[in-house]
């Protein structure tokens, strides 16, 4: 394939010939063969060079947060006997002109390893590939490529801050029978309950009492079945967002899954556009919610009001709704979600960036503003404190 300095080669030496045809110049002739035979012999090179590589690209990570560092490694060997010339390794990169890198001659079963980073400032999926090996000949006028890689997706999750989880409620999980996970006694002397003993339990947690009554080893239970359930709801309506507020609340959302999550809650995201994960735990669990929040995006269809309702049907546990601009009204009906969950935050991100530009709760729900004066994790973390012991639908600001 002939590169844009081949074809202005091969066009120029045929204009030359055509010029000296109807002129008469004889040095014409000599220039424009010379331009023609330039690119023959470039033709020639390309066709007769065999390559025998064995080409690994590596990405890692490939799941990354925004901002984090993310590379790809291209390792090459050369396999053949003789050595290779300059290649090209070409990577397409989505929304970047693509990555190119040099690889000198390689001897014999020598190797090079070229590296590049990708970009990670904006979440979503960044594809690398397919990556293409380029030999050309020392003039630049002919390559020709093969594809080496296939191409790979990187997932460029949200940024995640690190706040507090969202506290235990009563209506967390309705088999624990419980309103708090009970702290035990140091001595060991306190338990929850006693179970059967299985193989490699620790013999100093036998009740010797127990088991000499029902004639069968039985242990303390030192732990108390709980687990949590969190619903995270993000409001993706495009009318309440600009483009700036609206990563913002998709990295709220994010943060509060991730700190809830790593409590080894159950998490459910729901967002205006009807989507709905279920409540789930672990960490695939996890990764599948920041891969739907990593390429989340805003929508006119979106419905807050349908939402509500959705979520009011399954209502347990804590609920937090993070909004853009809202009405009065829209406020009050996620107030009323207080009836049906232990403890229901409001997380508004303001869309103007101005401090107090969010309106006024019309109801004694926690309210968090979030603006750029008051960024997410401060409004958050300075909050959630005042929950722990104080009932559900007081006001916070």
């Amino acid at each position: 394939m002939l590169t844009r300095p081949g074809w202005l080669c091969l066009w120029g030496g045929l204009a030359l010939l055509v010029v000296a045809r109807l002129l008469g110049i004889g040095e014409l002739y000599v220039f424009g063969a010379v331009a023609l035979g330039l690119v023959a012999v470039a033709v020639l090179y390309v066709r007769l060079t065999r390559l025998d590589l064995q080409v690994d690209r590596t990405v890692h990570p490939a799941h990354v947060h925004v901002g984090h560092t993310s590379r790809v490694d291209v390792h090459v060997r050369n396999l053949r006997g003789h050595d290779t010339p300059v290649l090209r390794l070409r990577d397409a990169v989505t929304g970047t002109a693509g990555a190119e890198v040099l690889v000198p001659p390689l001897n014999h079963h020598e190797a090079s390893v070229a590296t590049y980073r990708l970009p990670t400032g904006r979440r979503g999926v960044v594809g690398v590939g397919p990556l293409r090996v380029v030999v050309t000949d020392p003039f630049g006028l002919v390559q020709a490529g093969t594809t080496a890689a296939p191409r790979v997706d990187v997932t460029v999750y949200p940024h995640v801050d690190d706040v507090r989880p969202v506290p235990f409620t009563t209506s967390n999980d309705p088999m624990a029978g419980a309103l708090h996970p009970q702290a035990l006694g140091r001595t060991g002397d306190d338990f929850y309950a006693l179970r059967p003993y299985v193989v490699g339990d620790d013999l100093r947690r036998i009740h010797w009492r127990s088991t000499a009554r029902h004639d069968e080893l039985l242990v303390r239970q030192q732990e108390q079945p709980w687990q949590g359930r969190t619903t995270v709801l993000l409001d993706v309506r495009r009318a309440g967002h600009v483009p700036e507020s609206f990563e913002r609340a998709v990295s709220a959302a994010a943060s509060v899954v991730t700190a809830n999550a790593a409590r080894r809650d159950l998490v459910r995201l729901v967002t205006t556009d009807g989507a709905d994960s279920g409540f789930g735990s672990g960490s695939a669990h996890t990764r599948a919610l920041l891969e739907h929040l990593a390429v989340v995006e805003s929508t006119g269809g979106a419905s807050l009001r349908g939402t509500i309702d959705l979520v009011r049907r399954d209502g347990q546990g804590a609920l937090v709704v993070v909004v853009g601009q809202t009405v009065p009204d829209e406020l009050a009906s996620i107030g009323r979600l207080s009836q049906r969950f232990g403890l229901v935050i409001v997380v508004q991100v303001d869309p103007s960036g101005r401090e107090g530009g969010a309106p006024p709760p019309s109801t004694t729900t926690p309210l968090i503003s979030v603006t750029a004066d008051r960024p997410f994790p401060t409004a958050w973390n300075s909050t959630l404190p005042s929950l722990t012991s104080r009932p559900v639908g007081g006001g916070v600001r």
